[in-house]
């Protein structure tokens, strides 16, 4: 059986005990706050520990590495402003990319660097399971690309005829209504007040909304202790809706990256994140 890394161990027994902590000073205060105030505070007493750190880590260190059949870095990636400029990247992303004719996310992008670059078999890297082999190469790239546009604001907006194209279809898919119970992403995340198990959904129409379902991914999973990227985190909400899941960077995750990035532009991005 494969050992955890001692920084995940340290990690996730930080997370307890500041759970644990917040929990007991709720008790000895004799006050009664709001789930979400809970969550809040727990957030920020864990957030100088955000386990994501280390995905960060291993992210720079992946993209600096040689590897794959070609035995080569990332570091002539394009993600939009120039080969190998990864600065501010994401809060760009997705856009159009004139190299594969059609508009990617940051995942979907590094997807094709490491297929044309190093010379991985895309396939390959779409039908791997989360969490696992090139997959997680792969989130934990995506989160070290997001970091570095730590503070950016958000700047999607269609400027490619193909750009506003996804943007259409993102907000179609928004709103699609379907399978075994009638689910869209519209609803629970269509309108404020929303909430699931206890925990409150932001409501992705809106600037500010948008901006918290957004701005915060990538981010660590303390209840499952693994990094999500944002593919991962609509891969689950479909499953969670009944529908089939998605392929790995599809037309249809990308256009509903594109609809809840251009619905918060203008926020910071806030990445890598840490959510329960």
């Amino acid at each position: 059986m494969a050992r955890l890394p001692v920084g995940f161990i340290v990690a996730a027994c930080t997370a307890l005990a500041a759970l644990h902590q917040a929990r007991a000073q709720t008790v000895a205060q004799g006050t009664v706050s709001s789930t979400a105030d809970s969550i809040a505070k727990y957030r920020e007493m864990i957030a100088d520990g955000n386990p994501a750190e280390l995905y960060e880590a291993k992210g720079e260190a992946l993209w600096k590495q040689a590897a794959g059949p070609k035995q080569a870095t990332l570091a002539r990636c394009d993600l939009g402003l120039g080969p190998g400029v990864v600065a501010g990247a994401y809060a760009r992303l997705p856009r159009y990319f004139a190299d594969t004719d059609r508009v990617q996310d940051a995942e979907s992008r590094l997807m094709t660097c490491m297929q044309t670059l190093q010379g991985f078999d895309a396939a390959e890297l779409i039908n791997t399971p989360f969490g696992q082999g090139r997959k997680a190469d792969l989130v934990a790239l995506a989160t070290y690309v997001s970091a570095e546009s730590k503070g950016v604001k958000v700047d999607v907006q269609p400027r490619h005829p193909k750009e506003r194209e996804m943007l259409a279809l993102g907000r179609r898919a928004f709103y699609l209504q379907a399978g075994t119970h009638d689910f869209s992403c519209a609803s629970c995340h269509g309108e404020d007040g929303r909430r699931i198990r206890l925990q409150d959904l932001p409501n992705l129409t809106t600037p500010q909304g948008a901006a918290k379902g957004w701005t915060t991914w990538p981010a660590y999973r303390v209840s499952n202790g693994q990094m999500w990227s944002m593919q991962y985190r609509l891969n689950d909400c479909f499953r969670q809706q009944r529908f089939p899941e998605p392929v790995y960077g599809s037309e249809l995750t990308i256009a509903l990256s594109y609809f809840m990035a251009s619905q918060s532009s203008g926020a910071p991005m806030a990445t890598p994140g840490i959510k329960r």
